[in-house]
């Protein structure tokens, strides 16, 4: 049976998929065209989308593909909505909707989960209090991570780190959606991850 990669998150991964199907413009485009992936690759990255929405649509859009390793890479409309739209996404409840969806799936289809950290750079100076929102967040992905065996890519870390040699602004002009070298630098760092692991 041919392995099945799919991919879920939220506009990072999204990147124009119905504009430029089937993968979009970013991250996901740029692993595809490597080939190093081995089956199919499937993305159904969906922007704006939070990890509540995930939960409402994982049936169709994850486990009735039936995929062999499923990439998640959500988090950050958790953190945003609370500052943006002043609707918060409390740890706890994040921490309650990942698991769950984790458990179902390793229940399921015991697939290699690659978790992925939702990541800032804190082009504006009120995006630096926004990381009391965003770090928790991150931490449970590295818990879901080792409860799962999962493996994680560490994109926050890694663009904190490049965002000290070169400026935020090639990277990601709002802190928050990659430019086209952010995209490539997340796809040679998921794959340099997940190949190493």
């Amino acid at each position: 049976m041919s392995s099945i990669n799919l991919f879920i998150g939220d506009s990072v991964t999204d990147c124009g998929r119905d504009i430029d199907p089937p993968y979009g413009d970013g991250y996901v485009q740029e692993i595809a065209s490597t080939g190093i992936l081995d089956g199919s690759i499937i993305n159904v990255g969906t922007s704006g989308h939070r990890l509540v929405d995930l939960e409402k649509r994982w049936q169709v859009d994850v486990l009735d593909h039936q995929p062999t390793l499923v990439s998640i890479a959500i988090g950050i409309n958790d953190m945003w909505r609370r500052y943006d739209d002043h609707d918060p996404t409390p740890t706890q409840d994040f921490r309650d909707r990942y698991h769950q969806l984790l458990s179902q799936t390793k229940d399921l289809l015991h697939p290699q989960f690659v978790l992925c950290e939702p990541f800032m750079l804190e082009v504006r100076d009120e995006m630096k209090s926004w990381r009391e929102d965003l770090n928790p967040k991150i931490e449970i992905v590295h818990e879901m991570s080792q409860e799962f065996s999962a493996i994680l890519v560490p994109f926050d870390k890694h663009f904190t780190t490049l965002s000290k040699s070169i400026s935020m602004n090639e990277l990601a002009e709002d802190g928050i959606h990659p430019t086209a070298f952010g995209h490539q630098e997340m796809a040679k760092l998921w794959l340099s991850t997940v190949k190493s692991a």
